[in-house]
């Protein structure tokens, strides 16, 4: 009998297991540019740990092994912001990004009502961005990422209140789980 995929809020005791995670999950995005600069590759593990504990960061296990993340947070402009979405490169292409991608979405609701979630993608990231439409996210402009990236951002407009999850019938049947 295997184990199956359980998704919860990060803890503390994660940040190192995320850490490491994301540095291997953005390897092939660091390629993908020419560039190893990228955010995720250049976080510590304090901002890894300051994440958990001022955000909203869920993670995918597989037993004890955390194997996808996924990190949001209400902006200033009341949004749901979600950023930093991984699986592990064994992994993908099972749901587990969809699945991480609406348990974050539900927990930044549960913080606060918020009118749209909102996010980014590398503008080569297309097993990414093609996660994020098929989750009814839509391009509303491009952003230069702090790491010189350019970026597409994408919204979803969703009833304040309301469980994201519950918005979309097909939100654990992902094709490709990709990094974000």
């Amino acid at each position: 009998m295997g184990m199956s995929v359980t998704i919860s809020r990060a803890a503390e005791q994660d940040a190192e297991q995320i850490f490491r995670l994301r540095y291997l999950c953005f390897q092939s995005e660091a390629a993908l540019y020419g560039d190893h600069r990228i955010g995720p590759l250049s976080e510590s593990l304090a901002d890894v740990r300051g994440e958990i504990a001022s955000g909203v960061v869920c993670v995918a296990r597989l037993g004890d092994e955390v194997i996808g993340s996924v990190y949001g947070r209400v902006t200033a402009d009341g949004a749901g912001e979600i950023d930093g979405l991984c699986v592990h490169p064994r992994l993908q292409g099972h749901g587990i990004g969809a699945r991480l991608l609406r348990a974050a979405e539900a927990a930044v609701t549960e913080a606060a009502p918020v009118g749209a979630f909102r996010l980014s993608a590398g503008t080569r990231s297309e097993p990414g961005l093609r996660l994020y439409r098929r989750l009814g996210y839509r391009a509303t402009g491009r952003a230069e990422g702090p790491d010189g990236i350019p970026r597409i951002v994408l919204e979803r407009a969703t009833g304040a209140g309301q469980d994201p999850a519950a918005q979309d019938p097909d939100a654990g049947t992902a094709v490709y789980a990709a990094t974000a």
